[in-house]
């Protein structure tokens, strides 16, 4: 069904009855949600099935190095990698919405008869959107409709439905995701219910929300030092209600520490926020630049 708004969850907060949206921007940023997906399955009593033509050991985070035994896994029935053409493709290789759907309803009814308490289902549709045969929209509109209907009341299956953002234009990314009621994010680096840090990708840096005061400087800072992107550093402070002026030349510490054509990159600042910066003085403030307001974001994810 089609909605305007959504949950928004940590990818560890998914649970069922999920029908999650999950656009990524590098394999870091699938593998930190994707990998942390399949290992919280399969590390508990829950079955883990994923649409792919990649072999089991090479999903996201997952590994010949990793602490869970994938082969013993697959044996067990508990991951179960399925190829495209069993799961989607007709016998023509075309992409059929029913066959994914029913292709998930049978594993979700074959995960309860083997006695899981849960069932995760992923798959990544970027094949279908920037490949030689590439699917209209309306059937991958269609796909996620049934998907939805097949999940959304259940109260044992959970599913994240996968693309690469880049994979098609803005308008279609945003169309898919309206399919989905749950926008699957990685977990927070740090969050005690006053303060929370947010891993971001695209572009690179944290979004912290909250109250950024004395006593979480120490944490705050350490989460800072370690996104290294190369350039500069972007903090999303849509959400944040609090800074206090310690806070803020602790930013200007860190913006001097960048290369010198980088800067500390401040976007969509609440006026809350905006107006201390503003009394402090931006000039007093070396290496901090004001980014991106909410509006010229607003409704892509």
């Amino acid at each position: 069904m089609e909605t305007s708004w959504f949950a928004e969850r940590s990818v560890s907060a998914v649970r069922p009855g999920d029908h999650g949206w999950f656009a990524y921007s590098s394999p870091e940023h699938r593998d930190r949600v994707i990998g942390t997906f399949l290992r919280e399955g399969l590390e508990s009593p829950e079955k883990v099935v994923y649409v792919t033509d990649v072999p089991a050991e090479l999903l996201p985070g997952l590994g010949p190095e990793g602490p869970i035994d994938v082969e013993a896994r697959v044996r067990s029935g508990q991951l179960r990698v399925i190829p495209r053409q069993e799961a989607c493709l007709d016998r023509r290789g075309a992409f059929e919405p029913a066959r994914m759907a029913d292709t998930i309803a049978r594993e979700v009814g074959a995960a309860f008869d083997q006695g899981f308490r849960a069932a995760r289902v992923t798959t990544d549709y970027s094949w279908l959107l920037n490949g030689p045969g590439r699917s209209d929209l309306g059937r991958m509109l269609r796909c996620e409709h049934r998907v939805g209907d097949a999940v959304s009341p259940s109260t044992m299956a959970m599913a994240i439905c996968q693309v690469d953002r880049h994979a098609c234009p803005p308008a279609e990314l945003n169309d898919l995701r309206d399919t989905h009621e749950v926008l699957v994010e990685v977990n927070p680096e740090f969050d005690d219910g006053i303060l929370k840090i947010v891993r971001t990708f695209e572009p690179e840096g944290l979004r912290v929300e909250g109250e950024l005061d004395a006593a979480r400087h120490s944490v705050f800072a350490e989460q800072l030092a370690q996104v290294r992107p190369g350039g500069s550093v972007h903090l999303d402070l849509a959400r944040l209600g609090f800074i206090d002026l310690g806070a803020l030349h602790l930013l200007a510490r860190h913006a001097t520490r960048l290369p010198a054509d980088a800067a500390l990159v401040l976007d969509h600042l609440s006026p809350d926020v905006e107006s201390v910066i503003d009394l402090v003085g931006w000039h007093r403030l070396p290496g901090l630049a004001r980014g991106r307001r909410l509006a010229e974001t607003e409704g892509i994810s």
